[in-house]
């Protein structure tokens, strides 16, 4: 007999004529010790799903049955893990875990609960925090303590519901490796709720799709036949890893990428923002002229020469160094960096967090102000924000009261003023129907999605017709199905732009999906520039060609190499190290200080 299992299970919500069938017709058998992996994403009904599995809901028909019983409400037999970490904030580390050790276990000894609540706190590495209150704890250390709280209640079978999906990639790969000696120490059934294909790949026995909702439902089960334990980067050899993240990721592509609302008709208007030089623009038009003798004056052909060594470094870092003062004195959070770009470039920067990757976009973005060396765009030194950059958070930051409409229009009335009402209209359009958002343009900001948010964000930045487009970790806090999308989508605008742009990403695949080449920071403090990548892939990309292409893993590994030499600090140059197109001006030297191998700390947040 299964230890868990659904039949027929359906949930709604709403009344009337509202009503959203959430799942549909669920059907699932979860065997004692064995751990399932459900890969859903935004709107897939998969907290629900977990909700009622731990008894939190019921399902309008069909059963949930634990151990053949009926399931109808909460029970520590089954420990559940949010994304979000409901920890009590006036509580200690030990205080959340003993809260729940009580309430379970309120017939045992004091000293055999503290012997229990301590031995938990240690096993996910919290000992040296034990006193220490939630608003003292970065975020990868209160989903410890949520983990630990879980497990104290000695639970049967314990559910995950994305746990880790807010974490930065380092913190997030430490806890997947805890989950995965926990899993095997301890022999529970777990059920863990991702949207991260290898997420669900490196820990579990079988991977599960939710369809995307309404009316959602579980797809076709693909069994991991890996052996344990599951390296992350040696599964870039292992041809079953890639044959199972390649059929997960098509299907789930196929099942929910649906085609971008999108009005091929459209066309910008010919107009040029104010932001642009004219003298650039127009000797620029003519370097691809067969012959110099084809420009138009001897004048024209000096300033030709000049700019077409400026196109090799049309953005110019030299030198930058940002330097924080603290009351222990200054802190330098970025030290010496140095890159030169194309004109028409495509940047990935990718690093551990807290290795200043954000820093260095906000500072060429004009919005943090350079400790020393200098910035060029072309040719003019960075010294403030200007609509010549484009900049996409990770939180799109739009006017909530403004439609999507109207918060394009702000951005493109300042840099077209001299444009007519139709040709700025024209604009905006064209860039939300790029984005997929051509039926929505009118919706208020409030009323959109999280990715719909961000499609805005995107349209805007475009729309700008900038210099240097900036994005900082876009689709951070997207599933990976809208994120997916939305790579797509960005791909898709900037092969029509063209537009010299620099992303910050903790994600690898991203990083080289997106890339003509990707920049890899060390560690801060004293961050700078560690290694440079050339992708050498054509383009248009997608995901699946991605997949497909010879060279893709052996990127990958390179890429995951380099993030775990940095695992833990500098590390000490070696023979060994990998080599990659590193560019001759930058100079990767440490001081001996810089060499000293640093222990990893997750970070307090400030």
């Amino acid at each position: 007999m299964a230890l868990f299992e659904f039949k027929n299970v359906s949930k709604s919500y709403g009344s009337g004529d509202n009503v959203t069938e959430v799942l549909s017709d669920i059907n699932l058998q979860i065997q004692e010790g064995e751990f399932v992996a459900l890969v859903g994403f935004s709107g897939s009904g998969k907290t629900t799903l977990i909700s009622t599995m731990a008894g939190l809901i019921t399902p309008d028909s069909g059963e949930a049955l634990f151990k053949g019983q009926p399931v109808t409400s909460p029970s520590p037999e089954r420990g559940v893990v949010f994304q979000n970490y409901s920890l009590m904030p006036w509580l200690t580390v030990y205080g959340n875990i003993e809260l729940a050790v009580n309430q379970v276990f309120r017939k045992w000894p004091k000293k055999k609960r503290h012997a229990h609540i301590t031995r938990y706190i240690e096993m996910v590495g919290l000992s040296h925090a034990i006193d220490r209150r939630p608003a003292e704890l970065s975020g990868g250390m209160r989903q410890r303590v949520a983990v630990a709280r879980a497990l104290s209640m000695q639970p049967e079978m314990i559910l995950l519901d994305e746990p880790l999906s807010a974490l930065d990639a380092l913190t997030r790969s430490k806890l997947q490796d805890e989950i995965e000696i926990i899993s095997q120490q301890e022999k529970k059934t777990i059920v863990l709720i991702t949207n991260d294909v290898d997420e669900a790949i490196l820990l579990a026995d079988r991977v599960i799709p939710l369809n995307p909702g309404p009316r959602a439902s579980l797809g076709p089960e693909f069994h991991i036949d890996i052996a344990r334990p599951r390296d992350r980067t040696q599964m870039n050899h292992n041809e079953d890893f890639k044959k199972l993240r390649k059929d997960i990721t098509e299907y789930l592509m196929k099942v929910g990428m649906e085609a971008a609302s999108s009005d091929d008709s459209l066309n910008l208007p010919n107009i040029q923002p104010n932001t642009a030089n004219p003298s650039s623009l127009s000797i620029a038009a003519n370097l691809s002229a067969p012959d110099g003798d084809d420009l138009p004056n001897d004048a024209a052909r000096k300033a030709a020469e000049p700019l077409s060594r400026q196109l090799d470094r049309y953005v110019e870092f030299s030198s930058v160094s940002k330097v924080y003062p603290t009351p222990k004195g200054p802190l330098t959070v970025v030290d010496g960096f140095d890159l030169k770009m194309r004109k028409g470039e495509f940047i990935s920067l990718i690093g551990h967090s807290g290795c200043g990757k954000s820093t260095v976009l906000s500072m060429v973005a004009g919005l943090n102000k350079i400790s020393g060396g200098g910035i060029l765009l072309d040719e003019r030194e960075v010294s403030g924000a200007g609509p010549d950059r484009g900049v996409v958070f990770q939180a799109p930051s739009l006017f909530p009261w403004l439609t999507a409409r109207q918060n394009v229009e702000l951005g493109v009335e300042r840099v077209y003023p001299h444009g007519t009402s139709k040709e700025r209209k024209e604009i905006v359009e064209y860039y939300l129907s790029r984005v997929g958002l051509a039926d929505a343009m009118d919706k208020k900001a409030a009323e959109l999605s999280n990715g719909m948010k961000q499609r805005v964000g995107i349209a805007r930045a475009f729309a700008l017709s900038p210099k240097l487009l900036l994005l900082d970790e876009p689709f951070g806090m997207l599933d990976s199905l809208t994120r997916w999308e939305l790579q797509e989508v960005l791909m898709e605008v900037w092969k029509r732009t063209q537009v010299t742009a620099i992303c910050v990403t903790h994600d690898v695949d991203e990083a080289i999906l997106l890339a003509d080449r990707v920049v890899m920071m060390t560690n801060g403090p004293n961050a700078k520039v560690g290694k440079i990548m050339e992708v050498d892939l054509p383009r248009p990309r997608t995901r699946k060609q991605l997949l497909e292409h010879p060279d893709y893993y052996r990127y990958r590994e390179e890429l995951l190499s380099f993030l775990a030499e940095y695992e833990h600090g500098d590390p000490e140059p070696t023979d060994s190290e990998p080599t990659s197109a590193i560019a001759p001006e930058i100079d990767t030297t440490q001081t001996p200080a810089q060499k000293a191998p640093q222990q990893h700390k997750e970070a307090a947040p400030a």
